[in-house]
């Protein structure tokens, strides 16, 4: 406490505020998922992410739900043939 009678906090560093945030993330469920993009998914991301105005979190999310569908649809081998044949 100051010699006046305020609590003044010192401010946060970058380091600090991304750790606390990380930190409320996983406490809500959250699973950070990290990756390097090649080439071709760097493209597709790029794409995306300007027609649809998309996050990194939403573009990601979506991308797993879109894959687990076509997985639970059977589709996983159809998905795979058309990503091979437009090179993808």
């Amino acid at each position: 406490m100051e010699a006046d009678g305020t609590d003044r906090k010192t401010p946060l560093t970058n380091a600090e505020k991304q750790k606390r945030y990380r930190e409320r993330q996983k406490s809500l469920g959250k699973k950070e998922v990290r990756g390097y993009l090649n080439d071709e998914a760097l493209k597709c991301y790029q794409l995306i992410s300007e027609q649809t105005q998309w996050t990194d979190s939403k573009i990601l999310t979506n991308a797993l739900r879109l894959t687990y569908a076509a997985y639970k649809n059977g589709q996983i081998g159809l998905l795979s043939k058309w990503l091979q044949k437009h090179n993808l």
